[in-house]
């Protein structure tokens, strides 16, 4: 059962007030009853916020862990705006004007949160970093730089790679993890290396995936790509891997589109994924693939001085 509602009427007690009223709740259920039309009217750039969201509508808080905050952005009645802190940190911005990214600055300063990070579309969230400096004099570091793809019309690569696609099941859970772990090394997610040597699989982002494998004619694993469950339309391919002994070849390709073709397949009417804008390959790969950039997004971490006025951490 959640605790009581610290925030049962925060549009009160906003500041600045005026016609934008932030409404604050720890109530997931609550808060996506208001602001799930507002997040299902624009899936794929709202990709991170419905997964995130849905895990946080459905978990078991951990040992000392306290409430996730949800906090919606109204204007004459209608949902404008939205962020999401975790448990972890981790703050979740839609798209906020600079003007509004300093309020909601303000506004979380004064309440004695102290996020971690913030991740949103990047003009987002380098106004709230620059805002949160001046609140508290956090230092806020980038560290995730990220292009968003939509899917437009798929074009599998003819030729493709020998082989097929093939679903993942539970007798290929180890070569799952062990590859979902070299990811996460390679792309240095600390966070998720951490959860997987603990066996907190199903608990990290990745244990709700549903994992497809392209197999070379002798049915050895060559690559791998996996898909959120389908939100709002919704489908994110994430991760993609494959060896870096077998890059090359065709098989990240072969994978992704048979991935996207499923998701389609299952009534998916926004197939996404995220890409490094470091790496080119990667990119006109999936441009090839009829992948079409939607947004940029950015990830900031927050750390804080030590001192006696400092904001609590997470």
């Amino acid at each position: 059962m959640l605790p009581d509602d610290p925030y049962p009427n925060a549009a009160d007690d906003q500041r600045p007030s005026g016609e934008d009223d932030w409404h604050l709740t720890i109530d997931a259920h609550d808060f996506l009853a208001f602001a799930g039309d507002f997040l299902r009217s624009r899936p794929a750039l709202h990709t991170t916020a419905l997964t995130d969201l849905d895990k946080l509508r459905t978990r078991t808080p951990g040992d000392g862990e306290g409430p996730a905050v949800f906090g919606r952005l109204t204007s004459a009645g209608e949902v404008r705006a939205i962020f999401y802190l975790t448990p972890l940190g981790r703050l979740g911005l839609s798209a906020l004007s600079a003007a509004q990214a300093g309020g909601l600055a303000a506004l979380l300063a004064d309440l004695g949160h102290a996020p971690a990070g913030v991740i949103a579309d990047h003009d987002t969230s380098t106004a709230f970093a620059a805002a949160w400096r001046r609140h508290t004099t956090a230092a806020a570091t980038p560290y995730w730089r990220t292009h968003l793809y939509r899917l437009g019309t798929l074009t599998p690569p003819r030729p493709g790679p020998a082989g097929h696609s093939h679903a993942a099941g539970e007798r290929d859970r180890e070569q799952v993890v062990r590859w979902c772990r070299e990811f996460s090394v390679a792309v240095e997610e600390t966070v998720s290396v951490e959860a997987i040597d603990a066996g907190r699989w199903s608990t990290s982002r990745f244990g709700d995936r549903h994992f497809t494998f392209w197999t070379d004619t002798e049915g050895k694993p060559v690559s791998m790509a996996a898909a959120t469950p389908v939100i709002a339309g919704m489908v994110r391919i994430d991760p993609a891997y494959t060896p870096a002994d077998l890059r090359g070849r065709g098989y990240a390709g072969a994978v992704t589109g048979a991935v996207s073709s499923a998701a389609l397949a299952g009534g998916a009417t926004d197939v996404v994924l995220f890409t490094d804008p470091r790496n080119p390959t990667s990119n006109a790969l999936y441009q090839r693939l009829g992948f079409v950039r939607l947004a940029d997004f950015t990830g900031f971490r927050f750390s804080y001085a030590a001192r006696a006025d400092a904001p609590s951490g997470p």
